[in-house]
């Protein structure tokens, strides 16, 4: 494989500048690296970097984490209906013949990452598409095996154990199967030779060095970890036939104490905790296979778990160990624990020795805020000791409730006892007493029910309350945020008035010195304002769902907490908090805020704007960020419209520095927020909005697909304010443009769809009538090929709104003016088979209102000899009406109360984030019809009466029965009669 040096070198160098301190050399060479990214031979070229000993190792390493995530992107999937920017065949066969063997020969820290990536290109290709790659992996094997060669061999298991991850999490299916059988009748055997290999040479190592010992742990580790994978499906015949080679190794490894030196190395503990995770596995899924070995294991692990080690993986192994257990105690063989001197063991030497905090969480607390606030309160994978240890007396209490509960009720007060004797050196007693009743204290929505441990008003008031109105509010910060985890936890069984009380206590720990406590202080609080209670509807048995807490509740402390957050988001490594700034825009969502503090606030979150500018790495923050803006723009902007020009000479510099630097991770939020401002605009609009509304006609501006969603709300919001500029400068036939654009590819096809609505929402048929038969060539030439319900529901709808807004003869005549009877066809091909279908409040009630005026307008329908589609289509109608679930949110403001998580991703990748609180309500064009089901049958009434004695045997030969049972029902609920 020959790539220039030259090539490397400049890659090298772009590299190296990703990490530069300078912005612009920073995004000089990101763009460099895009640029290249779709020339021929780039993968290629990543691959040779990373493989290249001549260049720095941290350009090797950024190049083999390039590489890696290129191919998860671009190489190219079986059921792929779209080739475009897929790596070239050609460059994939390069990478198959040389990437196992550069994996072998490079470092460590890339050879992980081309670990993953060969798992990426093998997901799709192997087995069927690469079969040498298995042969090759098991020779070479067999050959560092045959040499005693332990640090190729555990190459080797890596590049295996990559492989082999996908039948982890994948979903079963026969094929997976045979892909899973392959690899099994290929790599079973050699497996267990490596395994009993390696444990053979660990046995007879003796007191060995650590470090000659470690390639042999490691060895057996990834062996473990390959077992693991393989018998994640089922279980094979091969492990089964020789399960007790496998179980005797693991035993072996479970039992036995290695010297100190090896044992304060960690890989010993590191292989444990890979064998207790198979333990696990065989438990769950194989227990009557596995039930013969059971009690030797739970004794090991037990034992484990009771050693003493200075091990630095003793923590990973207590997890995946206490982990096993509680698997055993949920079991039928519960009773291994049952009796009462096994459960005060477990509480007093496995639960609350691990439910304490140790040296490493105070560290983690200090020095990885975010980390700890994952781990502790948002279950990340990385699972915890106390949350392992509630967890098995969790599983206790299933089978053992009243046990459970009276241990750990004692417990509880004896951890509070020790604070109250020594406040000051015992508050992890207290911490851990808190972290007891969270876990296992029922909370709504809990599955499973809870174990009673203590009286929870008691204790909230005893426990919970002195220390959020503690004088010393600074102190003990670990105590403090546990017992603010505490408020968020059992935020729904908070009475209004004791949360509403309490409030001003918790303010002040949002400008507490430590990240976790004001980052649970913020969390709190925009979790207390989501809170919704169910409120019958009266006169019904249905109730909505309505927020516990308004504006006229948030409005007295709301100056106070924007001042707290906004001084938080300036202590260290708080600058982009995103629980500060959801708590933030949660806030401005829901509170009335005017004046001075709208100014204060808009210039501090376009003063945050202009500083991520500088390198946008948070997603999460900065989606929270642009909600924030919107929603002060949308609360206050509505309440005042003289704020509007204020907002706008603060936000478009930032806008505009978004867009003229090319900052792409931020398009689509700046033209969402610009559309807002639009919608609050009054016309005539400024030149500033004249000269956007040029960008947003150039063909240019939709070139990247996550804009395109935010670039159709903006056109949206102009044509609500402008409608008649499109008729001026060839602007409408540009658009339409854009729009054949969008409907060629099925990614874009629902913002063409959406452009397409707003045109006929907002321009009147004189304008859009030289174009219509335009438009209607380019739908039905794309239906031809794309009958996906998804396209005909978002065409009928489509044709539904141009009835609506121009009449059914507009409607019928432009459609056949393409061909005649067109329109008769499409009736009958998609119409009325996908009317039944449409989802959506609005779309619903549109659609059926149309398909009403067809049947009660249309000279086509009305003609004799269409009586049979006639019937067809009010039977579509009524199935359509006669559906308890719309598939639709109710249309309601915006409370902005879906604002969306960002998933957390390893890079920041550019896509469209709606802005919740930046949206509009959908605007409906039939207000005054107010029941699309009465409108139905008053319509269908008039209609019969006009010639009575025709339409009911139409009814009876083309209606379904129990549609005509709904039709006869509707009539008489709202007393009408089709004669």
């Amino acid at each position: 494989m020959e790539v220039p040096p030259e090539m490397l070198d400049a890659l090298a160098g772009w590299f190296a500048q990703t990490l530069s301190p300078d912005a612009a050399a920073r995004r000089a060479a990101e763009q460099s690296l895009s640029s290249a990214a779709s020339s021929p031979g780039f993968a290629l070229a990543l691959l040779a970097l990373a493989a290249s000993p001549r260049h720095d190792l941290q350009a090797r390493l950024a190049s083999s984490v390039h590489f890696k995530n290129l191919l998860r992107r671009r190489w190219p999937k079986p059921d792929a209906d779209d080739a475009t920017g897929l790596l070239p065949a050609s460059d994939c066969a390069i990478i198959k013949a040389h990437l196992l063997q550069f994996l072998l020969t490079a470092p460590p820290l890339i050879q992980a990452q081309l670990s993953e990536a060969l798992a990426a290109a093998a997901a799709s290709d192997f087995p069927s598409k690469w079969e040498s790659l298995l042969p090759s992996i098991v020779s070479s094997l067999g050959t560092a095996l045959a040499a005693g060669d332990v640090v190729a061999t555990n190459s080797l298991l890596a590049a295996a154990a990559s492989l082999f991850s996908r039948f982890r999490n994948a979903f079963d299916n026969n094929a997976l199967r045979l892909d899973l059988k392959y690899c099994l009748d290929n790599f079973a055997a050699p497996l267990l030779e490596v395994f009993l290999s390696a444990s053979r040479r660990l046995q007879a190592a003796g007191a060995a060095n650590p470090l000659e010992l470690r390639p042999v742990f490691d060895c057996l580790r990834l062996s473990c970890e390959i077992f693991y994978s393989l018998n994640s499906i089922d279980l094979p015949e091969f492990f089964e036939d020789h399960m007790n080679e496998w179980m005797t190794g693991f035993r072996a490894f479970l039992t036995t104490t290695y010297p100190p030196p090896v044992e304060a190395d960690g890989a010993p503990d590191l292989l444990r905790a890979a064998v207790c995770d198979n333990l696990q596995l065989y438990m769950e899924k194989y227990e009557e296979e596995f039930r013969g070995f059971l009690q030797e294991f739970v004794e090991a692990v037990w034992g484990l778990l009771m050693a003493q080690t200075a091990s630095p993986s003793r923590g990973q192994l207590a997890v995946t160990a206490i982990r096993f257990l509680t698997t055993v105690a949920e079991s039928v063989h519960h009773a291994l624990f049952g009796s009462p001197e096994a459960m005060k063991q477990i509480c007093d030497s496995v639960v609350v020795p691990n439910l304490r905090l140790r040296d490493d969480d105070e560290e983690l607390f200090e020095g990885n805020w975010v980390e700890y606030v994952r781990r502790d309160s948002e279950g990340s994978d990385a699972d915890t000791l106390r949350r392992a240890a509630c967890r098995l007396l969790r599983g206790l209490a299933a089978n053992y409730r009243d046990q459970v509960a009276a241990l750990v009720s004692a417990q509880v007060q004896q951890m509070l006892a020790a604070y109250a004797a020594d406040r000051a050196n015992n508050w992890k007693e207290k911490d851990a007493a808190i972290y007891l009743v969270i876990a296992l204290m029922q909370r709504p929505g809990a599955t499973g029910g809870g174990t009673p441990v203590v009286d929870m008003e008691s204790f909230f008031t005893s426990v919970i309350v002195p220390e959020l109105q503690a004088p010393d509010w600074q102190s003990e910060p670990m105590l403090k945020a546990t017992v603010l985890r505490f408020l968020k936890e059992f935020k729904d069984q908070i009475p209004k008035a004791t949360a509403v009380a309490l409030l001003p206590s918790v303010v002040r720990f949002l400008s507490h010195e430590s990240n976790v406590v004001h980052s649970y202080a913020a969390t709190f609080i925009e979790n207390l304002l989501m809170i919704k209670d169910a409120v019958p509807v009266p006169g019904a048995t249905t109730v909505t769902r309505s927020h516990r807490y308004v504006a006229a509740d948030i409005n007295p402390f709301a100056p106070q907490i924007i001042q707290n957050l906004s001084t938080a988001l300036s202590f260290p490594d708080s600058h982009e908090n995103p629980y500060l700034m959801k708590c933030l825009m949660r806030v401005l969502g829901i509170a009335n805020i005017a004046g001075q503090i709208v100014h204060d606030i808009t210039a501090r979150l376009v003063g945050i704007l202009m500083e991520v500018c500088n390198n946008p790495k948070n997603p999460d923050f900065n989606h929270y960020l642009f909600e924030s803006l919107a929603a002060v723009i949308g609360r206050a902007g509505e309440q005042d419209p003289a704020l509007v020009p204020v907002f706008e000479a603060s936000l478009f510099p930032v806008l505009q520095r978004i867009l003229v630097e090319d900052i792409a991770e931020f398009w689509p939020y700046a033209f969402q927020i610009f559309a807002q401002l639009v919608n609050l605009s009054q016309p005539p609009l400024s030149q500033n909005y004249m000269q956007l509304f040029g960008v947003l006609l150039s063909n240019a501006t939709w070139d990247r697909p996550p804009c395109v969603p935010a670039l159709v709300r903006l056109l949206r919001a102009f044509l609500r304010k402008i409608p008649n500029e499109l008729n001026q400068e060839g602007r409408l036939p540009n658009i339409l443009v854009i729009f054949r654009s969008l409907l060629s590819r099925s990614s874009t096809e629902d913002s063409a769809f959406y452009m397409l609505n707003t045109l006929v929402e907002n321009v009147g048929f004189d304008i859009m009538s030289p174009y219509i038969s335009e438009i209607w060539s380019a739908l039905f030439t794309r239906l031809q090929t794309r009958q996906a319900v998804k396209f005909v529901n978002s065409l009928v709808v489509f044709m539904s709104l141009v009835l609506v807004k121009y009449g059914s003869g507009v409607l019928v005549s432009s459609i056949d003016a393409i061909q005649p009877s067109l329109f008769t066809q499409i009736l009958q091909r998609f119409w009325i088979p996908n009317l039944k279908l449409i989802k959506g409040t609005l779309e619903v009630k549109l659609t059926a209102v149309a398909s009403t005026r067809l049947l009660c307008e249309s000279a086509v329908l009305l003609d004799a000899a269409a009586a049979q589609w006639w019937g067809k289509l009010l039977d579509s109608t009524v199935a359509l009406l006669s559906r308890t679930d719309q598939g639709g949110a109710q249309q309601e403001q915006n409370d902005g109360a879906d604002a969306v998580d960002v998933q957390r991703t390893s890079g920041y990748s550019v896509s469209f984030v709606r802005l919740q609180y930046a949206g509009r309500s959908e605007d409906d064009l039939l207000r005054e019809v107010n029941d699309p089901k009465q409108f139905l049958v008053t319509s269908l009434a008039t209609l019969s009466a006009q010639s009575p004695g025709r339409f009911g045997p139409v009814i009876e030969h083309n209606v379904d029965p129990a549609n005509k049972s709904v039709l006869l029902q509707l009539c008489a609920t709202y007393n009408t009669n089709i004669v």
